[in-house]
C-alpha cells in the first residue's frame, strides 16, 4: 500500500512523514526504513527507524532510486514500512514524469506487503493521476 502525503514547498510535509515514521516504529512488528537526501532530521526520527541519506551513496535519477530503495528493501525480510521523502528531489525529476518510479513502489509494496509512505511538493488538484489513486 501506498500513501501520498502532499502540498506545496515549506507546507510540513517532512514534518507529518517522520511524525508517521515514529508512530509506526511504536506498532510495528517489522523493520521501518526512511530514505531522503539530508542528514537534517536524523534525529528527529526513533532509533527503531532505519534511516538512510541517499547523498552518501550518490544515488542520482529515478533509475539509480528505483534501484537502492529495492536493494534496501532486499537487505531484510521482515522490512514492514518505506518512507521516503521528497522522491522527486532525489530522482531529479519533475513529479509528472515518475509514473515508472510509483509504478514499481506499487508492485513491490504487493510483492513484499509493505506500507510505503512518500512526500510530493505538488498540491493536491496538480498530482498527477498515477500519484493522485494513492490518496
Amino acid at each position: 500500500m501506498i500513501k501520498i502525503i502532499c502540498g506545496p514547498k515549506g507546507s510540513g510535509k517532512t514534518k507529518q512523514i517522520i511524525d508517521a515514521a515514529n508512530t509506526s516504529a511504536a506498532e510495528a512488528k517489522g523493520h521501518l526504513i526512511f530514505i531522503t537526501d539530508t542528514k537534517r532530521y536524523m534525529y528527529d526520527l526513533k532509533r527503531d527507524v532505519r534511516f538512510i541519506d541517499v547523498t552518501d551513496y550518490n544515488v542520482a535519477g529515478e533509475d539509480a532510486l528505483c534501484g537502492f530503495i529495492k536493494g534496501a528493501i532486499a537487505g531484510n525480510y521482515d522490512n514492514e514500512y518505506v518512507f521516503v521523502d521528497g522522491a522527486a528531489r532525489i530522482a531529479g525529476k519533475p513529479l509528472g514524469e515518475m509514473a515508472a518510479f510509483f509504478y514499481m513502489l506499487d508492485k513491490v509494496s504487493e510483492l513484499r506487503n509493505l506500507q510505503v509512505v512518500v512526500t510530493c511538493s505538488c498540491a493536491k488538484e496538480d498530482l498527477p493521476d498515477f500519484v493522485a489513486k494513492y490518496l
